[in-house]
């Protein structure tokens, strides 16, 4: 685990503080120079998150440039997270929890499928999660006026906030335990105007939420 690095924003400065429930998505626009802060409210929640540029939603979060940039597989204070034009997105400036995912993905109902019972294809998922925050953007959403449409296509490889993902000896990926705790955070400040699209990951068949999804805290400042 990387050293964490605390943040100096008091919440009451903030200018969006907002709780998502578990399983349900959230979808923001963040302007360039504001910061945005998640925090894991109860421990041990994944929470799936992909960036698109505002200004052209057909650039978007880049784990092979991000991977590349900082030479390295997890994300912490101090990494920048690109884009698929390879240019800067958002800068993690603290960081509580220590480390985070970017290569498990995100749970489907195929997934579910494959990985655990064929039982299991009708339990929400990650994926159903963005199509939903993908449908409130597309009729309109306040939070996200003035966002071009965006399609099942555009749901790219996201990052796993405080989500546990190790690679072993051989080049597997394990879902584990996680690493966090209630009130850990990831704070991260915004390089260019970005869309910000989460699920609050309702996965019940892993550890990676400890078999209880639960909810997270959004706040945002404005630059000093």
């Amino acid at each position: 685990m990387h050293a964490t690095v605390e943040s100096k924003l008091d919440p009451i400065d903030a200018v969006l503080d907002e709780v998502c429930l578990a399983g349900d998505p959230w979808a923001k626009v963040l302007q360039r120079g504001q910061t945005l802060r998640i925090v894991d409210l109860e421990g041990n929640q994944a929470v799936d998150t992909i960036f698109y540029s505002a200004a052209d939603v057909g650039e978007r979060y880049s784990l092979t440039h991000t991977i590349q940039a900082q030479g390295a597989l997890y994300l912490t204070a101090g990494t920048v997270l690109m884009s698929s034009e390879a240019r800067a997105m958002l800068t993690i400036t603290a960081d509580t929890c220590g480390r985070h995912d970017t290569l498990g993905g995100a749970c489907s109902c195929e997934s579910n499928t494959v990985r655990y019972a064929l039982e299991k294809r009708t339990m929400h998922s990650c994926r159903d999660s963005f199509m939903l925050a993908l449908a409130q953007i597309d009729a309109g959403s306040e939070a996200t006026a003035g966002v071009p449409r965006l399609t099942k296509r555009d749901i790219v490889s996201n990052i796993n906030f405080f989500m546990n993902v190790p690679v072993t000896p051989e080049g597997k990926l394990t879902f584990e335990d996680g690493i966090s705790a209630p009130g850990k955070y990831v704070e991260m400040r915004a390089e260019m105007d970005v869309v910000v699209l989460v699920s609050n990951c309702p996965q019940l068949n892993n550890p990676c939420n400890g078999y209880n999804p639960t909810p997270v805290r959004f706040l945002v400042w404005d630059p000093a």
